[in-house]
């Protein structure tokens, strides 16, 4: 009689698991549509497309659209193609990430294991700082900028993203570190080492989760920005994103739709992989750091 009972259970609880996944599949395949039709139709000759075929899969297959997406696609009179403006991303967004992430890492460790006066205040400042909106600093920053005499230019991007993104990882550090025993900071100082040393030797290899947080966090931002791109560059140094929406609205006739796509899917590529591979560490760090603070 138990067994039965026990085999009943078994199976009510595979069917049920067996629902939950049926209704994650159904949700997954809702929100995944959009990007399937993106993917199929930049894979079709224009004529299919205009032709009324969009949700079919391609009679020919091509990669014609991704190629002039890349590198043979007309933006006005700038550089062809997103290849150039795909570079300006990366070489925006990686060093804005890096800064942000290691000055937030200071800053987190400052504001938790060596507390001044006034330490409160300068946290509640750069929290503040995270609930500025963007339009707010368009014209102080363009200011700043020209002062520096990198306005129009990828460094001035690295600038500003690094400014705005670094409140964030503040508040992302100070609360993983709030966690960290202060006992071994101190177990540090009293046998000798200094400042650096008890960041880089004891606090900096335990911060893997809340680095993978940062790094998604910034990257995610940074390189889907549009209104700093779009303010603070111009001409060949803008990002991936001006030069996306340049190259469609740039259509004289009938619109390349299947270029198109293809320059969307490359725009959203790097963010998607880097959810993809490291997507998991964000909701770990997320919750490491959610203790206290």
């Amino acid at each position: 009689m138990a067994a039965a009972s026990t085999d009943t259970a078994i199976r009510s609880s595979n069917w049920s698991r067996a629902l939950i996944y049926l209704v994650l599949l159904l949700f997954a395949l809702f929100y995944l549509l959009p990007f399937g039709i993106m993917l199929v139709n930049s894979l079709k000759p224009l004529d299919e497309i205009t032709g009324g075929n969009m949700v079919s899969l391609p009679r020919t297959w091509t990669i014609e659209p991704w190629l002039s997406a890349w590198s043979t696609a007309q933006i006005g009179v700038e550089p062809t193609g997103l290849r150039p403006y795909f570079v300006n991303s990366i070489m925006m967004a990686i060093p804005a990430v890096l800064l942000s992430t290691i000055f937030g890492a200071l800053n987190g460790y400052v504001l938790t294991k060596w507390q001044f006066r006034g330490s409160t205040l300068v946290f509640g400042l750069l929290l503040f700082s995270c609930f500025i909106p963007f339009q707010i600093v368009l014209i102080p920053m363009a200011r700043i900028l020209g002062i520096l005499q990198i306005a129009g230019t990828t460094p001035g991007l690295v600038l500003v993203h690094f400014v705005y993104g670094v409140g964030f990882t503040t508040l992302y550090f100070r609360n993983y570190y709030a966690a960290f025993p202060t006992e071994l900071v101190r177990a540090a100082q009293i046998d000798g080492a200094g400042f650096f040393q008890i960041f880089w030797r004891i606090l900096l290899p335990s911060s893997g989760p809340i680095i993978a947080v940062s790094f998604i966090w910034q990257f995610t931002n940074i390189w889907n920005d549009f209104l700093f791109g779009a303010s603070f560059a111009s001409g060949g140094s803008a990002p991936m994103t001006v030069a996306l929406n340049n190259l469609v609205n740039s259509s004289t006739g009938v619109r390349e739709y299947n270029v198109h796509f293809a320059g969307a899917i490359m725009a959203a590529g790097p963010t998607l992989l880097v959810y993809i591979v490291a997507g998991r560490y964000f909701v770990r760090g997320l919750m490491a750091g959610s203790v206290k603070g």
